[in-house]
Protein backbone atom coordinates (compact mmCIF):
# COMPACT_ATOMS: atom_id res chain seq x y z
CA UNK A 1 0.00 0.00 0.00
CA UNK A 2 1.37 3.40 -1.15
CA UNK A 3 1.48 6.34 1.27
CA UNK A 4 -0.34 9.82 0.97
CA UNK A 5 0.62 12.22 2.88
CA UNK A 6 -1.38 15.57 2.62
CA UNK A 7 -0.37 18.43 4.77
CA UNK A 8 -2.74 21.85 4.81
CA UNK A 9 -0.61 23.67 6.93
CA UNK A 10 2.35 23.66 4.54
CA UNK A 11 0.47 26.19 2.14
CA UNK A 12 3.14 27.08 -0.78
CA UNK A 13 1.56 29.00 -3.85
CA UNK A 14 -1.60 30.10 -5.19
CA UNK A 15 -2.22 28.05 -8.75
CA UNK A 16 -2.57 30.87 -11.24
CA UNK A 17 -5.57 29.84 -13.12
CA UNK A 18 -3.70 30.52 -16.48
CA UNK A 19 -1.74 27.36 -15.69
CA UNK A 20 -4.87 25.68 -17.46
CA UNK A 21 -4.66 28.23 -20.54
CA UNK A 22 -5.49 27.18 -23.62
CA UNK A 23 -4.07 28.41 -27.42
CA UNK A 24 -5.84 28.72 -30.62
CA UNK A 25 -3.70 29.27 -34.10
CA UNK A 26 -4.85 29.95 -37.94
CA UNK A 27 -4.09 26.28 -38.45
CA UNK A 28 -6.27 24.08 -39.73
CA UNK A 29 -9.61 23.55 -38.68
CA UNK A 30 -8.53 25.11 -35.24
CA UNK A 31 -9.98 28.69 -35.53
CA UNK A 32 -12.38 28.46 -38.75
CA UNK A 33 -15.12 25.47 -38.29
CA UNK A 34 -13.58 24.61 -34.79
CA UNK A 35 -14.41 27.95 -33.13
CA UNK A 36 -15.47 30.57 -35.69
CA UNK A 37 -18.33 29.23 -38.36
CA UNK A 38 -19.28 33.42 -39.60
CA UNK A 39 -22.55 35.13 -39.03
CA UNK A 40 -24.47 33.27 -41.64
CA UNK A 41 -23.45 29.76 -40.53
CA UNK A 42 -26.64 27.33 -40.31
CA UNK A 43 -24.17 25.99 -37.48
CA UNK A 44 -25.60 27.90 -34.16
CA UNK A 45 -23.63 30.86 -33.44
CA UNK A 46 -22.84 34.06 -31.80
CA UNK A 47 -20.66 36.45 -34.21
CA UNK A 48 -19.97 33.88 -35.37
CA UNK A 49 -18.85 31.68 -32.80
CA UNK A 50 -19.92 28.19 -32.42
CA UNK A 51 -22.45 28.07 -29.21
CA UNK A 52 -21.22 24.54 -28.74
CA UNK A 53 -17.73 25.07 -28.89
CA UNK A 54 -17.70 28.28 -26.54
CA UNK A 55 -20.86 26.71 -24.21
CA UNK A 56 -17.97 23.35 -23.35
CA UNK A 57 -15.04 25.93 -23.10
CA UNK A 58 -16.91 28.17 -20.53
CA UNK A 59 -17.89 24.65 -18.77
CA UNK A 60 -14.43 23.74 -18.68
CA UNK A 61 -13.33 26.46 -17.42
CA UNK A 62 -11.24 27.74 -19.63
CA UNK A 63 -8.90 31.05 -17.83
CA UNK A 64 -6.65 32.52 -21.29
CA UNK A 65 -6.80 31.69 -24.72
CA UNK A 66 -3.27 32.74 -26.55
CA UNK A 67 -4.07 33.90 -30.16
CA UNK A 68 -2.77 33.91 -33.27
CA UNK A 69 0.57 32.14 -32.96
CA UNK A 70 2.27 29.80 -32.81
CA UNK A 71 4.26 30.07 -35.99
CA UNK A 72 1.58 32.25 -37.62
CA UNK A 73 2.25 35.01 -35.39
CA UNK A 74 5.52 35.82 -37.11
CA UNK A 75 3.98 35.80 -40.71
CA UNK A 76 0.84 37.72 -39.46
CA UNK A 77 -0.14 41.28 -39.81
CA UNK A 78 -2.85 42.77 -37.80
CA UNK A 79 -4.21 45.15 -40.04
CA UNK A 80 -4.90 42.75 -42.50
CA UNK A 81 -7.51 41.30 -40.18
CA UNK A 82 -9.64 43.82 -39.46
CA UNK A 83 -12.36 46.36 -40.83
CA UNK A 84 -14.95 45.37 -43.53
CA UNK A 85 -14.55 41.96 -44.18
CA UNK A 86 -15.18 42.15 -47.91
CA UNK A 87 -12.29 44.42 -48.40
CA UNK A 88 -9.72 42.00 -45.73
CA UNK A 89 -6.70 41.20 -47.68
CA UNK A 90 -6.21 37.56 -48.28
CA UNK A 91 -3.06 35.65 -47.95
CA UNK A 92 -1.22 32.35 -48.00
CA UNK A 93 -0.78 30.27 -45.24
CA UNK A 94 2.62 28.89 -45.83
CA UNK A 95 2.94 27.11 -42.17
CA UNK A 96 0.12 25.08 -42.54
CA UNK A 97 -1.20 23.85 -45.40
CA UNK A 98 -0.57 26.60 -47.69
CA UNK A 99 -4.34 27.34 -47.76
CA UNK A 100 -6.03 31.06 -48.34
CA UNK A 101 -6.51 32.90 -45.05
CA UNK A 102 -8.99 35.11 -45.34
CA UNK A 103 -8.59 37.21 -42.38
CA UNK A 104 -12.00 37.08 -41.23
CA UNK A 105 -11.07 36.26 -38.21
CA UNK A 106 -8.92 39.09 -36.58
CA UNK A 107 -8.69 41.28 -33.75
CA UNK A 108 -12.23 42.52 -32.87
CA UNK A 109 -13.37 38.39 -33.71
CA UNK A 110 -10.69 37.47 -31.43
CA UNK A 111 -11.90 39.82 -28.39
CA UNK A 112 -15.40 39.06 -29.27
CA UNK A 113 -14.40 35.28 -28.92
CA UNK A 114 -12.83 35.97 -25.21
CA UNK A 115 -15.94 38.12 -24.18
CA UNK A 116 -18.16 35.19 -24.97
CA UNK A 117 -15.69 32.86 -22.85
CA UNK A 118 -14.93 35.19 -19.99
CA UNK A 119 -11.24 34.72 -19.95
CA UNK A 120 -8.25 36.45 -20.48
CA UNK A 121 -6.40 37.41 -23.31
CA UNK A 122 -2.79 36.46 -24.37
CA UNK A 123 -1.77 38.13 -28.08
CA UNK A 124 1.65 36.79 -29.79
CA UNK A 125 3.21 40.09 -31.73
CA UNK A 126 5.04 39.54 -34.86
CA UNK A 127 8.88 40.12 -34.48
CA UNK A 128 9.86 38.05 -37.22
CA UNK A 129 8.27 39.69 -40.09
CA UNK A 130 6.84 42.73 -38.58
CA UNK A 131 8.66 45.53 -37.56
CA UNK A 132 8.27 47.83 -34.14
CA UNK A 133 5.97 50.35 -35.42
CA UNK A 134 3.54 47.44 -37.05
CA UNK A 135 3.66 46.04 -33.01
CA UNK A 136 3.56 49.38 -31.39
CA UNK A 137 0.60 50.16 -33.52
CA UNK A 138 -1.54 46.49 -32.46
CA UNK A 139 -1.15 47.79 -28.89
CA UNK A 140 -2.01 51.03 -29.23
CA UNK A 141 -5.29 49.78 -31.47
CA UNK A 142 -6.25 47.20 -28.66
CA UNK A 143 -5.49 49.19 -25.38
CA UNK A 144 -5.34 53.18 -25.86
CA UNK A 145 -8.28 55.01 -24.47
CA UNK A 146 -7.79 58.13 -25.71
CA UNK A 147 -7.34 60.23 -29.25
CA UNK A 148 -4.63 59.08 -31.45
CA UNK A 149 -4.67 57.40 -35.44
CA UNK A 150 -5.46 53.90 -34.05
CA UNK A 151 -7.79 54.41 -31.53
CA UNK A 152 -9.37 56.31 -33.70
CA UNK A 153 -9.45 53.82 -36.42
CA UNK A 154 -10.71 50.88 -34.04
CA UNK A 155 -13.72 53.29 -33.15
CA UNK A 156 -13.99 53.49 -37.01
CA UNK A 157 -14.25 49.64 -36.52
CA UNK A 158 -17.01 49.42 -34.38
CA UNK A 159 -15.50 49.18 -31.03
CA UNK A 160 -15.65 52.52 -29.04
CA UNK A 161 -13.91 51.43 -25.93
CA UNK A 162 -10.27 49.37 -25.95
CA UNK A 163 -9.88 46.57 -24.21
CA UNK A 164 -7.70 44.59 -21.79
CA UNK A 165 -4.47 42.54 -23.25
CA UNK A 166 -3.20 40.57 -20.38
CA UNK A 167 -0.44 39.10 -22.01
CA UNK A 168 1.60 39.85 -24.74
CA UNK A 169 4.60 37.59 -26.45
CA UNK A 170 6.94 39.26 -28.50
CA UNK A 171 7.74 37.50 -30.74
CA UNK A 172 7.54 33.44 -30.93
CA UNK A 173 9.96 30.32 -31.57
CA UNK A 174 12.67 32.99 -32.86
CA UNK A 175 15.26 30.37 -32.55
CA UNK A 176 13.28 28.43 -35.50
CA UNK A 177 10.00 29.20 -37.52
CA UNK A 178 10.02 33.16 -36.21
CA UNK A 179 12.89 33.91 -37.54
CA UNK A 180 16.09 31.12 -36.49
CA UNK A 181 17.40 33.63 -34.52
CA UNK A 182 20.65 33.12 -32.17
CA UNK A 183 19.59 34.04 -28.48
CA UNK A 184 21.86 36.96 -27.91
CA UNK A 185 20.29 38.68 -31.13
CA UNK A 186 16.99 37.85 -29.97
CA UNK A 187 17.33 39.13 -26.32
CA UNK A 188 18.58 42.37 -27.59
CA UNK A 189 15.75 42.74 -30.28
CA UNK A 190 13.27 41.78 -27.47
CA UNK A 191 14.16 44.66 -25.79
CA UNK A 192 13.60 46.90 -28.80
CA UNK A 193 10.45 45.94 -29.64
CA UNK A 194 9.12 45.16 -26.21
CA UNK A 195 10.18 49.66 -25.39
CA UNK A 196 6.99 50.11 -27.50
CA UNK A 197 4.48 47.68 -26.11
CA UNK A 198 3.38 50.56 -24.19
CA UNK A 199 1.21 50.63 -21.30
CA UNK A 200 -1.62 53.19 -21.91
CA UNK A 201 -3.49 52.29 -18.84
CA UNK A 202 -2.55 51.95 -16.22
CA UNK A 203 -5.55 49.37 -15.20
CA UNK A 204 -3.96 47.20 -17.97
CA UNK A 205 -0.68 46.64 -17.04
CA UNK A 206 0.26 44.03 -19.95
CA UNK A 207 2.37 41.12 -18.91
CA UNK A 208 5.26 40.74 -21.44
CA UNK A 209 6.56 37.60 -22.20
CA UNK A 210 9.59 36.68 -23.90
CA UNK A 211 10.36 33.90 -26.15
CA UNK A 212 11.98 31.25 -24.41
CA UNK A 213 13.69 27.90 -25.35
CA UNK A 214 12.73 25.09 -27.50
CA UNK A 215 12.77 21.73 -25.46
CA UNK A 216 16.28 21.22 -23.19
CA UNK A 217 18.40 24.34 -25.33
CA UNK A 218 19.55 25.41 -21.56
CA UNK A 219 22.04 28.22 -23.23
CA UNK A 220 19.00 29.93 -25.10
CA UNK A 221 17.59 30.07 -21.44
CA UNK A 222 20.83 31.57 -20.03
CA UNK A 223 21.11 34.07 -22.88
CA UNK A 224 18.11 35.43 -23.37
CA UNK A 225 17.68 35.91 -19.39
CA UNK A 226 20.64 37.28 -19.06
CA UNK A 227 18.99 40.22 -21.37
CA UNK A 228 15.58 40.27 -20.85
CA UNK A 229 15.53 40.12 -16.86
CA UNK A 230 14.71 42.97 -16.20
CA UNK A 231 11.95 44.05 -19.10
CA UNK A 232 10.05 40.76 -19.46
CA UNK A 233 7.41 39.23 -16.82
CA UNK A 234 7.77 35.67 -18.38
CA UNK A 235 9.89 33.45 -20.34
CA UNK A 236 8.22 30.65 -22.55
CA UNK A 237 9.19 26.97 -22.79
CA UNK A 238 7.87 24.52 -25.87
CA UNK A 239 7.80 21.15 -25.24
CA UNK A 240 6.08 18.49 -27.44
CA UNK A 241 5.73 14.89 -26.82
CA UNK A 242 6.69 12.72 -29.61
CA UNK A 243 5.75 8.81 -28.69
CA UNK A 244 8.99 7.62 -30.56
CA UNK A 245 11.11 11.27 -30.46
CA UNK A 246 11.17 10.98 -34.25
CA UNK A 247 9.74 14.40 -36.37
CA UNK A 248 9.75 12.56 -39.71
CA UNK A 249 7.39 9.78 -38.04
CA UNK A 250 6.03 10.55 -34.80
CA UNK A 251 3.38 7.26 -34.05
CA UNK A 252 -0.11 6.89 -34.71
CA UNK A 253 -2.71 8.78 -32.02
CA UNK A 254 -4.78 5.61 -32.24
CA UNK A 255 -2.59 2.73 -33.39
CA UNK A 256 -0.01 1.77 -30.56
CA UNK A 257 1.19 -0.66 -28.31
CA UNK A 258 2.10 -1.39 -24.74
CA UNK A 259 6.04 0.01 -25.80
CA UNK A 260 4.71 2.97 -27.13
CA UNK A 261 2.39 3.74 -24.88
CA UNK A 262 4.90 3.77 -21.51
CA UNK A 263 7.08 5.95 -24.04
CA UNK A 264 4.92 8.62 -24.73
CA UNK A 265 4.36 8.76 -20.71
CA UNK A 266 7.90 8.78 -20.20
CA UNK A 267 8.79 11.18 -22.75
CA UNK A 268 5.41 13.41 -21.15
CA UNK A 269 6.97 13.03 -17.78
CA UNK A 270 10.32 14.51 -18.93
CA UNK A 271 8.34 18.10 -18.36
CA UNK A 272 9.54 17.97 -14.86
CA UNK A 273 13.17 17.89 -15.63
CA UNK A 274 12.68 20.53 -18.29
CA UNK A 275 10.63 22.92 -15.78
CA UNK A 276 13.40 22.30 -13.35
CA UNK A 277 16.20 22.94 -14.82
CA UNK A 278 15.12 25.64 -16.98
CA UNK A 279 14.24 27.53 -13.35
CA UNK A 280 17.75 26.68 -12.28
CA UNK A 281 19.12 28.58 -15.16
CA UNK A 282 16.72 31.27 -14.47
CA UNK A 283 17.47 32.12 -10.96
CA UNK A 284 21.30 31.64 -12.07
CA UNK A 285 20.88 34.90 -13.82
CA UNK A 286 17.52 36.32 -11.93
CA UNK A 287 17.92 35.66 -8.06
CA UNK A 288 15.11 37.59 -7.19
CA UNK A 289 12.94 35.49 -9.39
CA UNK A 290 11.11 38.04 -10.70
CA UNK A 291 10.64 36.57 -14.18
CA UNK A 292 7.82 33.36 -14.12
CA UNK A 293 8.25 30.64 -16.47
CA UNK A 294 5.53 30.09 -19.26
CA UNK A 295 4.75 26.81 -21.00
CA UNK A 296 2.28 28.40 -23.55
CA UNK A 297 2.66 25.01 -26.12
CA UNK A 298 2.64 21.83 -24.57
CA UNK A 299 0.98 18.06 -25.12
CA UNK A 300 0.91 15.00 -27.44
CA UNK A 301 2.13 14.98 -31.18
CA UNK A 302 1.15 12.44 -33.41
CA UNK A 303 1.53 11.83 -37.09
CA UNK A 304 -1.77 13.33 -38.74
CA UNK A 305 -4.82 11.32 -39.42
CA UNK A 306 -4.75 9.31 -42.31
CA UNK A 307 -6.57 11.40 -45.28
CA UNK A 308 -5.96 14.76 -43.80
CA UNK A 309 -4.09 18.06 -44.65
CA UNK A 310 -0.48 17.00 -43.28
CA UNK A 311 -0.44 20.87 -42.01
CA UNK A 312 -3.71 20.46 -40.63
CA UNK A 313 -2.04 18.77 -37.22
CA UNK A 314 -5.69 16.64 -36.99
CA UNK A 315 -5.16 13.72 -34.42
CA UNK A 316 -7.69 11.70 -32.41
CA UNK A 317 -7.47 11.73 -28.76
CA UNK A 318 -7.12 8.64 -26.61
CA UNK A 319 -7.34 8.01 -22.51
CA UNK A 320 -3.47 8.04 -23.69
CA UNK A 321 -4.06 11.55 -23.73
CA UNK A 322 -5.88 11.84 -20.64
CA UNK A 323 -3.13 10.35 -19.00
CA UNK A 324 -0.74 12.88 -20.47
CA UNK A 325 -2.59 15.52 -19.35
CA UNK A 326 -3.33 14.66 -16.05
CA UNK A 327 0.32 14.16 -15.27
CA UNK A 328 1.15 16.95 -17.13
CA UNK A 329 -1.33 19.66 -15.14
CA UNK A 330 -0.11 18.14 -11.48
CA UNK A 331 3.62 18.98 -12.65
CA UNK A 332 2.54 22.82 -13.30
CA UNK A 333 0.80 22.44 -10.27
CA UNK A 334 3.72 21.65 -8.10
CA UNK A 335 5.80 24.28 -9.07
CA UNK A 336 2.96 26.34 -9.22
CA UNK A 337 4.90 29.28 -6.91
CA UNK A 338 7.30 29.71 -10.94
CA UNK A 339 4.97 29.49 -13.41
CA UNK A 340 2.22 31.56 -14.54
CA UNK A 341 0.99 30.16 -17.28
CA UNK A 342 0.36 26.99 -19.66
CA UNK A 343 -0.91 26.99 -22.83
CA UNK A 344 -1.85 23.58 -24.41
CA UNK A 345 -1.69 22.96 -28.05
CA UNK A 346 -4.39 23.33 -29.22
CA UNK A 347 -8.19 24.07 -28.37
CA UNK A 348 -10.04 22.70 -31.43
CA UNK A 349 -9.40 20.01 -34.33
CA UNK A 350 -5.20 20.48 -33.85
CA UNK A 351 -3.05 18.14 -32.12
CA UNK A 352 -4.02 17.44 -28.25
CA UNK A 353 -7.19 19.35 -28.36
CA UNK A 354 -10.57 19.74 -25.56
CA UNK A 355 -12.43 19.45 -28.81
CA UNK A 356 -13.24 17.82 -32.01
CA UNK A 357 -15.39 19.30 -35.01
CA UNK A 358 -16.83 17.62 -38.01
CA UNK A 359 -19.85 20.13 -39.30
CA UNK A 360 -21.88 20.71 -36.82
CA UNK A 361 -21.61 17.98 -34.73
CA UNK A 362 -19.09 18.26 -32.04
CA UNK A 363 -16.97 15.77 -29.50
CA UNK A 364 -15.25 16.22 -26.21
CA UNK A 365 -12.34 14.61 -26.26
CA UNK A 366 -10.80 12.73 -23.01
CA UNK A 367 -8.10 15.74 -22.34
CA UNK A 368 -11.26 18.16 -22.24
CA UNK A 369 -12.66 15.75 -19.43
CA UNK A 370 -9.50 16.25 -17.44
CA UNK A 371 -9.56 19.88 -17.71
CA UNK A 372 -12.25 20.06 -16.56
CA UNK A 373 -11.91 17.82 -13.66
CA UNK A 374 -8.94 19.80 -13.20
CA UNK A 375 -10.52 22.84 -12.52
CA UNK A 376 -11.49 23.58 -9.21
CA UNK A 377 -7.28 23.84 -8.68
CA UNK A 378 -7.56 27.02 -10.70
CA UNK A 379 -6.87 30.24 -7.67
CA UNK A 380 -6.74 27.53 -4.88
CA UNK A 381 -3.34 27.47 -3.07
CA UNK A 382 -0.90 24.28 -3.26
CA UNK A 383 -0.20 22.09 -0.75
CA UNK A 384 2.39 20.06 0.85
CA UNK A 385 1.64 16.46 -0.19
CA UNK A 386 4.17 13.23 -1.20
CA UNK A 387 3.25 9.96 -2.18
CA UNK A 388 5.33 6.65 -2.38
CA UNK A 389 4.85 4.98 -6.02
CA UNK A 390 6.49 2.45 -7.94
CA UNK A 391 8.12 3.27 -10.72
CA UNK A 392 7.56 1.70 -14.50
CA UNK A 393 10.25 1.29 -16.98
CA UNK A 394 10.01 2.30 -20.77
CA UNK A 395 11.96 0.57 -22.43
CA UNK A 396 12.32 2.42 -25.47
CA UNK A 397 13.35 5.25 -23.43
CA UNK A 398 15.53 2.93 -21.17
CA UNK A 399 14.28 5.37 -18.07
CA UNK A 400 11.27 4.78 -15.78
CA UNK A 401 8.11 6.89 -14.70
CA UNK A 402 6.44 7.13 -11.32
CA UNK A 403 2.90 5.14 -11.88
CA UNK A 404 1.14 7.69 -9.21
CA UNK A 405 1.47 11.55 -9.63
CA UNK A 406 -0.18 13.95 -7.83
CA UNK A 407 -1.15 17.22 -6.30
CA UNK A 408 -2.87 18.92 -3.62
CA UNK A 409 -5.09 22.36 -3.41
CA UNK A 410 -6.86 24.39 -0.74
CA UNK A 411 -9.76 26.78 -1.78
CA UNK A 412 -10.64 29.51 0.47
CA UNK A 413 -12.99 27.69 2.46
CA UNK A 414 -10.46 24.65 3.52
CA UNK A 415 -11.91 22.15 1.16
CA UNK A 416 -8.84 20.22 -0.25
CA UNK A 417 -8.88 18.98 -3.67
CA UNK A 418 -6.28 15.52 -4.37
CA UNK A 419 -5.97 14.57 -8.21
CA UNK A 420 -4.27 11.52 -8.69
CA UNK A 421 -2.74 9.99 -12.32
CA UNK A 422 -2.44 6.19 -12.53
CA UNK A 423 0.01 6.42 -15.31
CA UNK A 424 0.02 2.00 -15.87
CA UNK A 425 -1.79 0.69 -18.56
CA UNK A 426 -2.60 -2.42 -16.12
CA UNK A 427 -1.53 -2.20 -12.56
CA UNK A 428 -3.59 -0.54 -9.64
CA UNK A 429 -2.79 0.96 -6.69
CA UNK A 430 -3.74 0.76 -3.35
CA UNK A 431 -3.12 3.91 -1.39
CA UNK A 432 -3.44 5.22 2.01
CA UNK A 433 -3.74 8.95 2.62
CA UNK A 434 -3.12 10.50 5.75
CA UNK A 435 -4.45 14.19 6.43
CA UNK A 436 -2.22 16.20 8.94
CA UNK A 437 -4.26 18.09 11.35
CA UNK A 438 -7.56 17.37 9.70
CA UNK A 439 -10.59 15.45 11.27
CA UNK A 440 -12.65 14.12 7.80
CA UNK A 441 -16.09 15.05 7.90
CA UNK A 442 -16.65 13.97 4.53
CA UNK A 443 -15.28 12.76 1.10
CA UNK A 444 -16.41 12.65 -2.88
CA UNK A 445 -14.42 11.85 -5.94
CA UNK A 446 -14.78 11.43 -9.41
CA UNK A 447 -12.89 9.10 -11.87
CA UNK A 448 -12.08 9.10 -15.62
CA UNK A 449 -10.94 5.69 -16.59
CA UNK A 450 -10.68 3.32 -19.44
CA UNK A 451 -8.08 1.30 -21.71
CA UNK A 452 -5.68 3.39 -23.30
CA UNK A 453 -6.63 2.87 -26.55
CA UNK A 454 -10.38 4.15 -25.58
CA UNK A 455 -11.82 7.15 -27.31
CA UNK A 456 -14.51 9.48 -28.03
CA UNK A 457 -15.66 9.85 -31.83
CA UNK A 458 -18.17 11.15 -33.85
CA UNK A 459 -20.43 7.77 -33.24
CA UNK A 460 -20.05 7.51 -29.98
CA UNK A 461 -19.12 10.84 -28.30
CA UNK A 462 -19.43 9.87 -24.48
CA UNK A 463 -17.69 6.60 -24.79
CA UNK A 464 -14.93 7.90 -22.55
CA UNK A 465 -16.65 10.65 -19.36
CA UNK A 466 -15.94 11.84 -15.52
CA UNK A 467 -17.81 9.29 -13.75
CA UNK A 468 -18.50 9.15 -9.50
CA UNK A 469 -15.47 7.25 -8.30
CA UNK A 470 -16.71 5.12 -4.52
CA UNK A 471 -13.79 2.35 -4.55
CA UNK A 472 -12.71 4.19 -1.58
CA UNK A 473 -13.10 3.85 2.73
CA UNK A 474 -12.97 7.28 4.61
CA UNK A 475 -10.78 7.25 7.42
CA UNK A 476 -10.87 10.24 10.48
CA UNK A 477 -8.34 11.37 8.96
CA UNK A 478 -8.12 10.46 5.81
CA UNK A 479 -8.70 7.88 3.26
CA UNK A 480 -7.33 4.49 1.65
CA UNK A 481 -8.22 3.91 -2.41
CA UNK A 482 -7.58 1.54 -4.93
CA UNK A 483 -6.68 3.35 -8.16
CA UNK A 484 -7.61 1.42 -11.08
CA UNK A 485 -4.88 1.73 -14.04
CA UNK A 486 -5.04 3.91 -16.66
CA UNK A 487 -7.35 6.60 -14.84
CA UNK A 488 -6.98 10.52 -12.92
CA UNK A 489 -9.14 10.29 -10.04
CA UNK A 490 -10.01 13.62 -8.44
CA UNK A 491 -10.95 13.63 -4.45
CA UNK A 492 -13.03 16.37 -2.32
CA UNK A 493 -12.14 17.11 1.12
CA UNK A 494 -14.06 18.86 3.65
CA UNK A 495 -13.09 18.21 7.52
CA UNK A 496 -14.46 19.47 10.55
CA UNK A 497 -13.15 22.12 12.63
CA UNK A 498 -10.46 20.91 14.97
Amino acid sequence: MEKYLINPNQKISKINKDIYGHFAEHLGRCIYEGIYVGEDSKIPNVNGMRCDVVNALKEMGIPVLRWPGGCFADEYHWKDGIGPKKDRKKMVNTNWGGVVEDNSFGTHEYFELCRQLGCDTYINGNVGSGSVEEMNEWVEYMTFDGISPMAELRKKNGHEKPWKVKYFGVGNESWGCGGNMDPEYYGCLYKRYNTFVRDYDSNNRIMRIACGPNVDDYHWTKEVMDKVKNHAHGISLHYYTLPTGKWEHKGSSVNFDLNEYNSTICKAYRMEELITNHLAVMDCMNPQKRVKLIVDEWGTWYDVEPGTNPGFLYQLNTMRDAIVAGLTLNIFNKHADRIMMANIAQTVNVLQSVILTEGEKMVLTPTYHIFKMYRDHQENTLIGSYLTTDEIESKQDKKSFPQLVESASVDENGVIYSTITNTSASRSSKIKCQIADTKVKSIKAEILTGDIHDKNDFENCEYIKTVAFTDFRKLSDGFTALIPPCSVVKFVINDEAM
